[in-house]
C-alpha cells in the first residue's frame, strides 16, 4: 500500500466518523460545529467510537436479536481492535481507524480507553448503582471522554502544572455533569426499558427504584457543583475552542434548569429536551464569542 492509498483510506474512515456525529448528535453536534475544521474532525472521531460502543450495548444490536453474551464478545472485540488500532495506526474497522488517527496524534492511549470500555461493559446488564459504582461508571463513560476532547483542544499548548490540572479537572467535571444530566433526562427509559438505575439517591421502592423530588434535587445539586468547577476552567481554554465548549455547557445548563423545574413524577414518564429555538439562541451567543478578537 502506498501513501496515497493510506491517505484515501484514512480520509474515508474520517468521513464515516463525520456521518456518525451528524446523524446521532444534537446538542453536542451543534456545539462542535463552532470548532475549527481540523479540531472538529478530531472530536467527531472520538464521538464516533463512543457512539458505536454505546449502540452495541444499548440499542441496535439488541434490536437485531443479538443476545447478551454475543454483545459482550463483540464489545471485547471492539476494545481489542481499538488497542490494536492505537498500536498499529490501522484498523479494518473504519470508525476505529478514524479514532486511532486522532488518538495517536494527541497522546490518547488505553489508560483512557480501557475505563471507557469497562463502563460500557456494565451496561450489558440491568443494574442499580451504589455511589462507589456510580463514580467508577461516570469516570469511564464520561470523564475520560472529556479528557480525550481536552487532549485535542490542548494540542501544542504549553501549560504550567497548575493550569493543566485545572483544565483536566474541568474536563472531568464537565463530562460528569453531562452524564448526570442524561441520567435524569433518561430516567424513565433507563428504568423501564433497560432495567438500570444510575442514581443511588433514587428511593428503592418495589418493584423498582423510584425518582423522588428529593433524589432529583440531590442529583441537580451534584450537576450544578460539577458545572461550577467546569465554569472556572473554560476561560483557560484556547479561544479557538472556547465558544464550542461554552455552547455545549450552556445547552446542558439549560436542560439542567428544565429538569430542576419539572416534578420528579414527570421524569418518570417522559424525556425533557431543550427546544431548538433555545439551542439556536445559545449558538448565536457562541458565534458572537467566536467573532470577538
Amino acid at each position: 500500500m502506498n501513501s496515497t492509498d493510506l491517505s484515501l483510506y484514512t480520509a474515508t474512515a474520517n468521513a464515516s466518523a463525520r456521518v456518525v456525529i451528524r446523524r446521532y448528535s444534537t446538542s453536542f453536534g451543534w456545539a462542535s460545529r463552532l470548532l475549527p475544521g481540523s479540531m472538529r474532525d478530531h472530536i467527531a472521531r472520538i464521538y464516533a467510537l463512543v457512539r458505536v460502543a454505546d449502540e452495541l450495548v444499548d440499542g441496535p444490536a439488541e434490536a437485531a436479536g443479538v443476545d447478551r453474551e454475543t454483545r459482550a464478545a463483540m464489545l471485547d472485540d471492539l476494545e481489542a481492535e481499538t488497542e490494536r488500532g492505537l498500536r498499529l495506526g490501522f484498523s479494518t474497522n473504519l470508525v476505529v481507524h478514524a479514532f486511532a488517527t486522532t488518538a495517536r496524534a494527541h497522546g490518547i492511549g488505553m489508560e483512557l480507553c480501557a475505563p471507557f470500555f469497562a463502563s460500557m461493559r456494565r451496561d450489558l446488564d440491568a443494574a442499580v448503582f451504589d455511589e462507589a459504582q456510580l463514580d467508577e461508571y461516570i469516570h469511564g463513560s464520561a470523564e475520560v471522554v472529556g479528557l480525550m476532547c481536552l487532549a485535542v483542544f490542548e494540542d501544542g499548548s504549553n501549560r504550567g502544572s497548575g493550569e493543566r490540572e485545572r483544565l483536566q479537572e474541568g474536563a472531568r467535571r464537565l463530562g460528569a455533569a453531562f452524564q448526570k444530566v442524561n441520567f435524569l433526562r433518561d430516567f424513565s427509559g433507563d428504568h423501564d426499558e433497560l432495567g438500570r438505575t444510575y442514581l443511588p439517591a433514587a428511593a428503592p421502592v418495589s418493584p423498582a427504584p423510584t425518582l423522588t423530588d428529593d433524589s432529583k434535587a440531590e442529583a441537580v445539586a451534584s450537576i450544578r457543583d460539577d458545572l461550577r468547577v467546569a465554569d472556572a476552567a473554560i476561560p483557560l481554554l484556547d479561544p479557538s475552542c472556547r465558544p464550542a465548549v461554552w455552547a455545549a455547557r450552556a445547552m446542558f445548563g439549560e436542560l439542567t434548569d428544565r429538569l430542576d423545574a419539572a416534578p420528579a413524577s414527570a421524569l418518570m414518564t417522559s424525556r425533557l429536551r431543550v427546544p431548538d429555538p433555545v439551542k439556536a439562541r445559545i449558538l448565536v451567543r457562541a458565534l458572537a464569542m467566536k467573532a470577538r478578537p
